[in-house]
C-alpha cells in the first residue's frame, strides 16, 4: 500500500513511517493544525503583556495608589491575571506575574509589586 503525504497527497518515499514528504510540508500542516489555539494564546500573551507593562509603568516605586479609570484608560484590562494572592486576614490580591493590586473603595487600587 502507498502511503501519501499528510498536507499535499504527494506519494512518499523512504521509511515506513514517514508522515510528509518535505519540511515544508510537515510545517504547513501543523501549522493549519494548531492555528485556532495560537491565535488564542497569542491574544492571552499579548493581553497579559500589555497588563503587565501597565502596572509597571504606573507602579515605579513598588507601592501606589491609582484609579480604575487612570488603568482602563491605558488598556487595562482586568480580566487577564496570572494569580490571586489571599493575606490571612482575607484581602485578595491580584497579580500579574510579579505586579498586583488590591482593590480599594471608590474605584481606587493600590498597585504592589511582589519581591
Amino acid at each position: 500500500m502507498q502511503k501519501s503525504c499528510l498536507e499535499c497527497g504527494e506519494k512518499l518515499v523512504g521509511r515506513e513511517d514517514k508522515k510528509f514528504c518535505s519540511d515544508y510540508c510537515r510545517n504547513a500542516y501543523h501549522n493549519k493544525m494548531n492555528k485556532e489555539s495560537s491565535n488564542l494564546v497569542r491574544n492571552t500573551n499579548n493581553q497579559l503583556r500589555r497588563n503587565y507593562r501597565i502596572l509597571q509603568e504606573l507602579n515605579p516605586e513598588n507601592k501606589i495608589k491609582t484609579s480604575k479609570s487612570k488603568l482602563l484608560a491605558k488598556g487595562f484590562s482586568f480580566e487577564y491575571i496570572t494569580g490571586i494572592y489571599t493575606t490571612k486576614t482575607g484581602t485578595v490580591y491580584y497579580f500579574v506575574y510579579d505586579q498586583g493590586y488590591l482593590p480599594l473603595e471608590n474605584d481606587f487600587y493600590a498597585l504592589v509589586k511582589r519581591n
